[in-house]
């Protein structure tokens, strides 16, 4: 099932999407309080749902459903999976303000937002002290992060569980261009340019023309 979560009322949306759009009510700044609270209204919608797999992608990414599923295939919803890709080739540290004498540094690996990420059920829940019912947006002051390395900094840092890194999801800020032919379609998520480099686009000779549709 896919849902969309939005930050304003968007009526010409919900006529298409019903209930499987809503409406976070958080603020439409691109701060690190705002994400933090849509991914925690995302992360509560996916517990209520019942659903095996949790997987989180940016508005402005594809999703591949059938290579999606068949990388998913590969696990069990019941074991401890998250996985994603880095956008960074280090682990990130970061200082937990939650301690006493603020001096405890953690470093964790992180999945980024912008690529997409998939959390299994099973791991999903043993996140709940940290994430459920708002939690999540304390846990992220606790680092002083955005809503992607929360959930890094909760999974790796807090439950010990590893990210597993994949090379098929990819986010805006790679060279999207060396992706050609077939290999397109082996992949899980894809990206394109941003306002700073627009031309960072996947190659789909033949297709699409940029005049058709610059954002392909």
């Amino acid at each position: 099932q896919t849902f969309i979560f939005t930050d304003w009322e968007d009526q010409e949306l919900r006529l298409k999407a019903g209930d499987h759009m809503i409406n976070t009510n958080c603020s439409a700044v691109h701060t690190r309080q705002a994400l933090c609270c849509k991914m925690s209204v995302e992360y509560d919608k996916f517990l209520e749902s019942g659903q095996k797999w949790f997987c989180h992608v940016d508005d402005d990414n594809y999703v591949n459903p059938r290579t999606l599923l068949h990388l998913l295939s590969a696990f069990s919803h019941s074991q401890d999976v998250y996985v994603g890709r880095p956008s960074l080739d280090h682990p990130i540290e970061a200082a937990d303000h939650g301690q006493s004498d603020g001096s405890t540094t953690v470093k964790f690996w992180f999945a980024t937002g912008g690529a997409g990420f998939c959390i299994s059920r099973g791991l999903a829940l043993k996140m709940s002290p940290w994430a459920s019912l708002g939690n999540f947006i304390s846990t992220a002051e606790r680092v002083r992060l955005p809503d992607d390395c929360t959930i890094g900094y909760i999974i790796e840092g807090l439950l010990e569980v590893k990210l597993r890194h994949s090379p098929l999801f990819h986010s805006h800020l790679e060279n999207l261009q060396k992706l050609q032919g077939e290999s397109v379609l082996q992949q899980v998520t894809l990206s394109y340019g941003d306002p700073e480099n627009k031309h960072n686009v996947v190659s789909v000779g033949g297709v699409f023309g940029l005049q058709q549709d610059p954002t392909r």
